[in-house]
């Protein structure tokens, strides 16, 4: 099996990360000895980094990089996206919202596929955040062709050629829809797979907020227009 790098992108989520990483080594090495654990620490406010330190002593796979201020989900991701080593890359939240020994429902895909994404089947949100989910994946659908089924899916699996050959400037909330929207202009193959997902027991979200609405839909916006000029160019 080739290694894996896993990516969590954190913000104030100190009750969370504990139960994910041990989650997460026990589901990894079934299938690797050869990966490694990296926790984005976006500026948190609470005690995610001192928890991740702990952590770190615990589980030598685990490493923690750190904004000395919030940057968002996106910026999150590109930054612990750069800090992978291993050949296959794969990233989810460090909320606790998915079940990661589903991870071994991806792996089998990642020899015939580029990336293997999930899906929330079904998502376990309160409706007004599945319903901005709604309009959020008809806009970009509208805007760029068929993109996912969940585009947001924090739960994803990809090669690391991927990452070295697909460059998204995105670092809010629109990091996955163009991450997906360029990789599939560039030909890549794309594997969506039914994930479980699973309720949110303690942190706050902050997806619904609406400066991270407001610097999404700016975001998209400015990534069209970006495409229409290399297109023309």
């Amino acid at each position: 099996m080739r290694g894996i790098s896993v990516v969590l992108p954190a913000y104030n989520e100190e009750e969370n990360v504990p139960k994910t990483v041990a989650a997460i080594v026990g589901a990894v090495e079934k299938s690797t000895t050869d990966y490694e654990v990296i926790i984005v620490d976006d500026g948190s406010r609470d005690r995610t980094a001192e928890v991740t330190r702990e952590l770190a002593r615990k589980y030598p796979a685990v490493r923690l990089v750190q904004h000395p201020a919030n940057r968002g989900y996106g910026g999150a991701l590109a930054t612990g996206f750069a800090a992978a080593t291993k050949e296959l890359v794969f990233f989810t939240d460090a909320d606790n919202q998915f079940d990661v020994t589903e991870i071994s429902k991806l792996l089998p895909y990642i020899g015939e596929f580029d990336m293997v994404i999930g899906y929330r089947a079904p998502r376990v949100d309160p409706f007004i955040r599945k319903l901005n989910a709604f309009g959020w994946k008809l806009l970009t659908n509208l805007l760029f062709g068929y993109t996912a089924r969940d585009i947001d899916c924090a739960f994803k699996l990809f090669k690391r050629s991927v990452l070295d050959n697909v460059e998204v400037e995105s670092r809010g909330a629109t990091f996955s829809a163009e991450l997906l929207v360029r990789a599939r202009r560039k030909g890549y193959r794309i594997k969506e797979v039914p994930v479980k997902h699973l309720p949110r027991l303690a942190g706050n979200p902050t997806g619904a907020r609406l400066s991270v609405i407001l610097r999404a839909f700016r975001e998209l916006i400015r990534f069209r227009l970006k495409l229409n000029e290399e297109q023309k160019g």
